[in-house]
């Protein structure tokens, strides 16, 4: 029987660690088979490029078969219901199954009912635990470190599912999080902090993109004015600490959150995310099929 993971808060600060651990031993080059043969099914009901594809990736490096689930040519067009089309493929036999929606828990539906560990690819604007170990992976390799560390979270906090797991599980771990951006996306009790002075007191300043896919009021700013307001420009990037980084959990809208010419600049480590979203998930795709 393989485990879940569906919340990082659900974990220990040690299993954690655990996962972080054994991720950066797949960044510095160890191979693992002991699951070769198994079948991994990645059920996204949502658009991806990062996630999914750093799954996929990730379980071929771990010898997995994988079935990538399209929606569009589903049962789901013949009304189907998202509980059944998982339970379809919980009686297949699946040794694991990830999953992305666009509705928050979405796992409360189904999951005592399955037989199939289940990791969540991300969840409505609640929790996306890969992509936040992610960054903290991508923070501990900068820094050697998480406790004492400060970091700003910029932009449409209200809607991203990234802000609020990081949010939770970076203070878990000792560090300072803040959070800025248009007053109508920024949730009390995160924190809130002046933009500029994000930018001169933080370790780590994390942009978002504007989520527009999940608001359901047109978002006020324009893109040339939220740049102007929220963005990280080559002006106003000078004002960081001398160390601080930029980091982004992609997609980038360029020119409207982070300026093109930072995107691949000294100071970012948004292609570094990426790079770390395969070790990560291997890491988590070993916790989920090993032993306790």
């Amino acid at each position: 029987m393989g485990k879940n993971l569906l919340r990082l808060k659900d974990l220990p600060l040690a299993g954690i660690e655990g996962i972080l651990d054994q991720a950066q031993r797949f960044c510095d080059g160890e191979k693992c088979q002991e699951f070769a043969g198994k079948i991994v099914c990645n059920l996204f009901f949502e658009p991806s490029t990062r996630t999914l594809y750093s799954f996929q990736v990730a379980q071929q490096n771990l010898g997995l078969k994988v079935i990538s689930f399209n929606p569009e040519s589903s049962s789901l067009q013949k009304a189907e219901s998202f509980y059944d089309t998982v339970k379809t493929f919980d009686s297949f036999g699946i040794d694991l199954l990830v999953i992305r929606h666009r509705r928050n828990e979405y796992y409360n539906e189904f999951i005592s009912k399955l037989g199939t560990p289940v990791l969540n690819g991300g969840d409505g604007t609640g929790q996306h635990p890969t992509q936040s170990l992610v960054d903290m992976l991508t923070i501990r390799q900068e820094f050697g470190h998480l406790d004492g560390l400060s970091i700003a979270i910029i932009g449409d906090v209200a809607h991203s599912r990234v802000a609020h797991t990081n949010f939770e599980v970076m203070e878990r771990f000792g560090m300072r999080v803040y959070t800025s951006g248009p007053p109508e996306y920024v949730e009390k009790g995160m924190n809130p902090i002046p933009f500029k002075q994000a930018l001169t007191e933080c370790d780590v300043i994390m942009a978002l993109r504007i989520q527009r896919e999940r608001h359901e009021t047109n978002f006020s700013m324009s893109a040339e004015e939220y740049h102007r307001t929220y963005g990280l420009t080559a002006q106003n990037v000078t004002l960081m600490k001398k160390n601080a980084i930029i980091m982004h959990p992609a997609p980038v809208n360029r020119n409207v959150e982070i300026a093109d010419e930072l995107v691949e600049s000294p100071r970012s480590r948004i292609f570094k995310q990426m790079q770390n979203g395969v070790f990560v998930r291997m890491a988590v795709i070993k916790y989920a099929l090993g032993e306790d």
